[in-house]
């Protein structure tokens, strides 16, 4: 039963989670906290990181502005002192900026850029060194848009296909040095990310009708759902799957 234990469990891991302010990064924190699992828990606001870790020993927030140049570096450097070693590397941190081509504004096409595409690769090779030590994990928290069209939202669902190309890759780059990466494609998800692209009461109504009709089991997801799928994959148990990414999406994308 110990053996079983060993390899199925994050029981005394050490996890980072960007984003994990609120939504799926959030329940990410606490689901491998959960678990046993030390988690460092990355995002902009000092408040919401609070409320993540309210109550939990094992979460410890670490307010970081991951696109700012020099910050990778500072938290690989903060986990390393904290805890000598890094077993996951969940990127989860990603922003939404809408703009139907010909109104596209460069300011939101490079945010977009920077905070879902540059800022994982750069805190990822950072924490390369650590995550090789420990044979870890890296997550990615893509999108089912990502693998289809999302008019209105193409600049971030082309950067969250670039997400799913680069875990592919990295893949196939880490494998020999016994790194794993894998990506979950969460659907529609009850999460504030909406708000936080500054979408009205109504516009957002539409979005989520919309979702809504195109997800087969008929409602939108929890992040504990999506949370349920990343500690998974995460897991011990799971080191013979790389390269995947999974669908979280209640049947979007196949439908």
């Amino acid at each position: 039963m110990a053996h079983m234990n060993a390899t199925t469990s994050t029981n005394g891991r050490i996890v980072v989670v960007t984003g994990a302010g609120t939504g799926i990064g959030r329940s990410t924190a606490r689901a491998f906290a959960a678990e046993g699992a030390h988690v460092i828990a990355i995002g902009r606001r000092v408040g919401p990181l609070a409320e993540t870790a309210a109550g939990n020993s094992r979460i410890t927030p670490l307010a970081a502005d991951i696109t700012e140049d020099g910050e990778p570096q500072r938290i690989i450097d903060a986990v390393a002192a904290m805890h000598g070693r890094l077993d996951v590397l969940v990127n989860n941190a990603g922003i939404v900026r809408s703009g139907a081509l010909g109104t596209l504004d460069p300011k939101a096409i490079s945010e977009q850029l920077a905070t879902n595409l540059v800022a994982p690769a750069l805190l990822t090779q950072h924490a390369l060194p650590l995550l090789e030590t420990s044979r870890g994990v890296i997550v990615n928290v893509s999108t089912t848009v990502g693998q289809r069209a999302w008019p209105g939202s193409s600049i971030y669902a082309a950067t969250k296909a670039a997400l799913e190309v680069l875990t592919r890759s990295w893949a196939v780059e880490l494998a020999p040095r016994g790194v794993r990466v894998v990506a979950v494609a969460p659907g529609a998800i009850d999460t504030p990310i909406g708000e936080h692209q500054g979408l009205t009461p109504e516009r957002l109504a539409a979005v989520r009708e919309w979702q809504l009709a195109r997800t087969r089991l008929g409602r939108i997801g929890r992040p504990e759902e999506v949370a349920w799928a990343i500690t998974r994959l995460a897991e011990p148990a799971a080191s013979f799957i790389t390269g995947v990414v999974l669908p979280v999406d209640g049947g979007a994308l196949v439908a």
